[in-house]
């Protein structure tokens, strides 16, 4: 539906238009409804610049004394709910120059002064994904912290470590957390790499090719916190590299918790029983009084898929634009925003989470039994007898073919019917074939035994208690 409006709003680009904008359109391009996310930073920015601008002699004292009280006045408006968003003015960076201008007249209208929308919201956006790092990883450490507060207290608890989901060897509780310990520090160091790429700033690039004002970018850098500028101003208006890689970075956090989670699942089902996750964590059916369903880990699972989502989206959404800017850009947002309020809600109910597991040391451990977990010790101990692994392995295959036959463990067969396998095979041997044996058999570095989970853990908390990455 069309309006015809005799009066021309006046927008900060009307001047070289004849007609006022179609309601439609005015809907579908604009902007506000989402970007107001970027006021803070926004406003930020607009201080910086304007100081910039009164040390650089573009504009006086006077001006920018009125510029910063009008943005303090919007910041409180804002923060208390007060301030009127626009359609009509598109986005959060017109909205915001259009009631300062109201507030204090023609020092507002200065403050575009050597600056565009396009090298204006790539500093916002930077300041957004800088601030979304740093807020992430003190997440990521909390969940760290509690994972490691969980491992301690299960150093012996012994479970079937599995390949294919298949019982492979037995390994400790801790030991199996501690391996999530080891993908979200990877997360943590990613985030750091990342960090240095965004904290370079935009401001000072214009629409597309600088500006001609004698302006001081390394100033407003160092006003903002950001480490050194944007080197080529088409490059600086025009990419959202940086947006994506925090996506990216996102996704493989959220994968690791959704590996998690799927483990979570499976271990609070019937057919497992190896943990209980507190009730305030779960829900029940509407139909079956009996279930006790693990929503949280489900969902954690579920929305992994839309951070991915969001991922493709954004490179998808670059793949095609020429330099410089483009009106594309505006859909990198949305998909930026939801991820790091994802990332935040899962890694907030996640943390909280780990506190509520309870966990079911004899159904692990009986589990251990099912699968014939020591038979690799078996082997090894032949191996320390001069055989060589290859004759090794084949022997003790066919003693595990032996006990399946006899739907026992190997420790339960007698001594005689595994010397008629190979007569190298001792009691000694046999009696070295517990889980807590094998367990306690690999205590090197990165290993499951006790000492070695106990260091691992020790040097881990050290990891997350300093604060330099």
């Amino acid at each position: 539906m069309t309006t015809k409006n005799n009066k021309k709003l006046e927008k900060a680009w009307s001047g070289r238009f004849e007609e006022p904008v179609d309601e439609l359109v005015k809907r579908f391009t604009a902007s506000v409804n989402f970007d107001y996310r970027l006021a803070e930073y926004d406003i930020r920015g607009s201080i910086a610049h304007a100081e910039m601008l009164c040390s650089q002699k573009i504009i006086n004292d006077n001006d920018l004394q009125a510029i910063k009280t009008g943005l303090a006045d919007i910041e409180s408006e804002i923060q208390e709910g007060k301030f009127n968003w626009s359609l009509d003015y598109e986005d959060v960076h017109l909205n915001i120059e259009r009631r300062l201008t109201e507030l204090v007249g023609d020092a507002g209208k200065k403050l575009h002064t050597a600056r565009s929308r396009n090298d204006q919201v790539a500093t916002d956006i930077r300041l957004y994904v800088r601030d979304q790092i740093d807020s992430t990883v003190t997440l990521i450490r909390r969940f760290q912290s509690n994972l490691l507060d969980l491992a301690e207290k299960h150093v012996h608890t012994v479970m079937p470590g599995l390949t294919h989901l298949q019982v492979a060897q037995p390994i400790s509780f801790a030991h199996h957390l501690m391996a999530y310990f080891e993908m979200t520090k990877r997360d943590v160091e990613r985030l750091s790499s990342l960090r240095n790429r965004v904290n370079r700033l935009p401001l000072g690039s214009g629409a597309l090719a600088g500006t001609t004002f004698n302006i001081d970018r390394l100033n407003v850098a160092e006003k903002l916190g950001f480490e050194g500028v944007c080197e080529n101003s088409l490059d600086a208006v025009s990419d959202r590299d940086f947006a994506i890689e925090f996506c990216t970075t996102v996704a493989l956090i959220m994968m690791h918790l959704s590996r998690l989670s799927e483990e979570l699942i499976l271990w609070m089902s019937p057919q497992f029983q190896y943990i209980e996750i507190a009730d305030r964590f779960c829900t029940g059916s509407s139909m079956m009084p009996q279930k006790k369903n693990p929503d949280v880990p489900e969902l954690v699972r579920g929305k992994t898929g839309r951070v991915n989502g969001h991922v493709v989206s954004l490179l998808t959404l670059m793949k095609g634009q020429p330099l410089a800017y483009n009106k594309d850009n505006q859909e990198d947002k949305e998909p930026l925003f939801d991820t790091a309020q994802t990332i935040r809600d899962t890694l907030l109910v996640f943390t909280d989470m780990l506190t509520g597991i309870s966990v079911n040391k004899d159904a692990m451990y009986k589990a251990t039994a099912k699968g014939f977990a020591t038979a690799t010790d078996l082997a090894d101990h032949l191996v320390r007898k001069s055989l060589p692994f290859r004759e090794s392995h084949e022997i003790v295959a066919k003693v595990v073919k032996l006990a399946s036959e006899r739907k026992c463990d190997i420790s339960d067969l007698k001594i005689q019917e595994l010397k008629a396998v190979s007569p190298m095979i001792d009691e000694e041997m046999i009696g070295k074939l517990s889980s807590e044996a094998a367990l306690e058999s690999r205590n090197h570095i990165g290993g499951t035994g006790s000492l070695a989970v106990n260091k691992a853990i020790l040097k881990a908390r050290n990891w997350v208690e300093n604060d330099d990455i």
